[in-house]
């Protein structure tokens, strides 16, 4: 999505705080690497959501891959480019 993500990861004993920290910053490293810019990209906050069973991962991964279709942005998931669910 051009103007926010979805993830959809299991953490481990990974600490989210820190692996969300990582990934704005090797992002935001990237972005203004190939823009000349400088500076934050993303806002500080962020929103998560733990899920329970299996059940709900399909759920959630669903609604994930068609955000770009109902965004209006490709007719199927499988024309977004930056989609990646083969487990599904």
């Amino acid at each position: 999505m051009p103007d926010h993500m979805h993830l959809l990861i299991e953490l481990g004993n990974e600490n989210l705080a820190l692996f969300v920290g990582r990934c704005k910053a090797q992002m935001t490293n990237a972005v203004n690497k190939l823009s000349g810019g400088s500076g934050a990209i993303w806002s500080k906050a962020y929103h998560d959501h733990a899920l329970r069973d299996d059940q709900d991962m399909l759920v959630i991964a669903r609604y994930i891959i068609y955000n770009p279709v109902r965004a209006g942005l490709v007719a199927r998931p499988g024309d977004y480019p930056y989609w990646n669910a083969v487990w599904l």
